[in-house]
């Protein structure tokens, strides 16, 4: 049986280039795999970048409290502070930045402020963070969410922290991409269908050509159990 957290680490790093620039945030595990598997599997040359500044840690040991641990740091090929990294987003040179949110629309709007009328909220959230920098800075934003349903994935976001270059967004059931400012589905994973998209969804499921998501080969498996031995990619499920 396909786990959905492996789906979707797979599916993510196979977002990935080679050459590519990638930063990772906080409470990031399962894109950090993600940016790890990529770089064991097809893309040797991706240079990760993440909170502590540890440029391309050598096979790091994950801690299971944070994805901004000091152990990327402790093995790093180099050194790129927050601030630098910053720096290199809005100068174009980001290429990927994985992000997330509460609420998220189809035209690539995030939402991880509040919930409710901003003048009296009922939920306050933790806030953007870098997200209103990165999202429309990078060359692409990669949108991640471990739940998939109708108060996550809305019709309008109840306020809006960041919009931008999101190119794709990565859920347990399936992959949207961005298409002249909205959301098409473009693939379904192995284990869901369209009509369960559709019913976890609020705004209309449009696609160009639907697909299924590649199950997860031998090799990806054998990869992703070796560079996330403790399975940190599945915390958030």
């Amino acid at each position: 049986m396909i786990r959905l957290s492996d789906m979707m680490t797979v599916a993510l790093a196979r977002l990935l280039r080679d050459g590519e620039t990638v930063f990772c945030g906080v409470s990031s595990h399962l894109p950090l795999v993600a940016a790890l598997l990529a770089k064991k599997l097809h893309a040797p040359g991706l240079v990760l970048l993440n909170i502590p500044g540890g440029v391309n840690p050598e096979k790091p040991r994950l801690s299971r409290i944070t994805s901004a641990g000091s152990e990327l740091w402790d093995s790093a090929a180099a050194e790129m502070t927050l601030a630098q990294v910053f720096d290199l987003s809005m100068r174009g040179g980001l290429d990927v930045a994985f992000l997330s949110g509460v609420q998220m629309d189809n035209r690539g709007g995030v939402n991880a402020s509040l919930i409710g009328d901003w003048r009296q909220p009922k939920v306050r959230l933790p806030g953007g963070a870098g997200s209103a920098v990165l999202i429309p800075t990078a060359k692409r934003a990669i949108l991640w969410r471990t739940k998939h349903d109708r108060r996550t994935f809305v019709q309008q976001v109840d306020f809006l922290t960041a919009k931008g270059n999101v190119s794709d967004v990565m859920t347990p059931l399936c992959h949207f991409v961005a298409c002249q400012g909205e959301l098409l589905l473009n693939s379904v994973h192995p284990y869901t269908s369209i009509e369960e998209v559709a019913e976890n969804t609020a705004f209309p499921i449009r696609y160009k050509v639907l697909r299924k998501t590649t199950p997860i080969s031998d090799a990806e498996m054998s990869a992703l159990r070796e560079v996330d031995p403790h399975d940190l990619r599945s915390i958030e499920f």
